[in-house]
Parts: structure tokens; sequence; C-alpha cells
């Protein structure tokens, strides 16, 4: 992990979005101030837990707040059937079988979308 990387997005997204001190930042986490200034200059870095409340608290993902992602959005961008389906070998699919996949695809997505709606 970059501690470099994930102190400055936690420190742009804690004056961008609360405008809160350091210390008052800590607070809400029940973490001393000088460890909130210990990851944003990238001398310290939190555990996953920690981690985790962050990027629930701000509402990004956890691959922007470690900067892995430039976008901050928690839901991933869907990827197209044709993307999907690459990672299965090609050559020995038929045309009728890629077909296939896609439905069950879009299946797939279509049940984990209901559940999503059902846990909110």
């Amino acid at each position: 992990m970059d501690k470099k990387k994930f102190g400055e997005r936690l420190r742009e997204l804690r004056k961008s979005k609360t405008k809160l001190t350091m210390k008052e930042f800590g607070q809400i986490f029940s973490l001393a101030e000088s460890t909130i200034s210990g990851y944003e200059n990238g001398a310290r870095m939190p555990d996953m837990e920690i981690l985790d409340k962050f990027a629930k608290y701000f509402d990004v993902s956890l691959d922007y707040l470690l900067g892995r992602s430039y976008s901050p959005s928690s839901i991933p961008e869907r990827q197209s059937d044709d993307e999907s389906i690459f990672f299965f070998d090609q050559e020995n699919i038929t045309e009728e079988e890629m077909e296939e996949l896609k439905k069950h695809l879009d299946y797939l997505r279509y049940r984990a979308s209901q559940e999503n709606k059902k846990n909110q």
C-alpha cells in the first residue's frame, strides 16, 4: 500500500468533505490527533478495520482511498459482457455458448441488484 497516496487522499477528503481538524476527525474514530497526522503525512497506515470505517464515512471505495482508483465511487463500474467473458477460454467456446454466458451474466447481475435492494 502506498502510504503517501493514502495520506494525501485522507487529508483531501477530511478537508473538503468535513472541514474538521485532525483532532476533531480523530475523535470520531477514537483516534489521537497524532495518529491522524501520521496517516496524513504517510508515516503510518491504519489497519483494514479503520480503512473500512474511513471509506464508509466518506462514502468512497477503498480503492479510491488507497490511491488505486481515480473514481471515488464505492460502486464499481460495470464491465461490458465482452470484457467479463474475456476471462474465459474463447477459442473453445461457440458463439451460442458465448450468448448463453451473457444471459447467465445478466441474470446474476439482476439477482445481485435485487439482493442489494433488499439489504438497504
